[in-house]
């Protein structure tokens, strides 16, 4: 019985068989490159044939060939079905691996979505409650008592600033003018000051307020260049309010004191007022 080893080595040297005195020989030829043209592939072609026939006849004289598997080639595809397992396990835990990732990638830009609304939510907050507590610390600072407090040490610096601010804003303007009022009192410039609060007040129809401001301008009858036109707006202010005879007797002060030096524009006026309060 003749066994041929199935081996890389078997395939490799099949083709270099040849029958030497009706017997099958072996003869291991060095591998070259072959270019397989029309000619060799017929040489191999007439090879096999005469293996078949070889074999052939050992099977008839009683000696059958038997072909086993090489142990190096059972152990090598042993190895590669280890492998070719290992590789699927790997295959599948990176499949694993991925879908994993992709759904932790997916979390991921959902939780940045979230925070960034969060991050939006928490400075709109914020600066809602900054609106908040700066309109309360306004609320505070405006609607508070009235102290005295002088931000120059001067008087007429204070006035002259809280002229500029009530051109910008006049709420704080005129609280401006009401700290000069009460911290500079019985001096002109807080008898100034309380004529342009007078103005403040008729701006914003409330006649009734602006008298006592204006009256309060002229208390001691001042010889300043504003205390005629003033005069005049205490004698409208009065007549807006009903009391036509105190008005009248605003303008008789007028008459009094400042006729001298009012202008004529202002000595019409005066004779206006004079009229509509029904002046004797």
């Amino acid at each position: 019985m003749l066994k041929l080893p199935f081996s890389k080595s078997a395939a490799m040297t099949a083709i270099g068989l040849t029958l030497i005195g009706g017997a099958v020989v072996a003869q291991t030829v060095p591998m070259e490159p072959v270019q397989w043209d029309k000619r060799r592939l017929d040489q191999l072609d007439r090879n096999v044939r005469r293996l078949e026939r070889a074999l052939t006849q050992r099977n008839a004289a009683g000696q059958p060939v038997i072909v086993e598997p090489d142990p190096e080639v059972v152990a090598l595809q042993g190895q590669v079905s280890i492998l070719e397992q290992r590789l699927n396990d790997l295959e599948q835990t990176f499949q694993r691996v991925n879908a994993d990732g992709e759904r932790l990638t997916f979390q991921l830009d959902e939780a940045t979505r979230d925070n960034a609304a969060l991050s939006r939510r928490l400075r709109d907050a914020e600066g809602r409650i900054e609106k908040i507590e700066r309109a309360a610390e306004e609320e505070a600072e405006l609607n508070g008592p009235i102290v005295a407090n002088s931000p120059t040490g001067d008087a007429g610096q204070d006035l002259a600033a809280a002229l500029r601010l009530l051109g910008t804003d006049a709420v704080r303007g005129q609280r401006a003018l009401e700290t000069v009022i009460v911290t500079w009192p019985n001096t002109p410039q807080s008898r100034e000051a309380n004529s342009r609060l007078g103005d403040l007040h008729v701006a914003a129809r409330d006649n009734a307020a602006a008298v006592p401001a204006y009256a309060a301008a002229l208390n001691g009858w001042p010889r300043t260049p504003w205390a005629p036109e003033t005069t005049l707006k205490l004698a409208e202010a009065l007549r807006a309010t009903d009391r036509a005879t105190q008005a009248c007797g605003a303008l008789n002060e007028f008459t009094r004191r400042y006729a001298e030096t009012a202008t004529a524009a202002q000595k019409t006026r005066a004779t206006q007022l004079r009229t509509r309060a029904a002046c004797s």
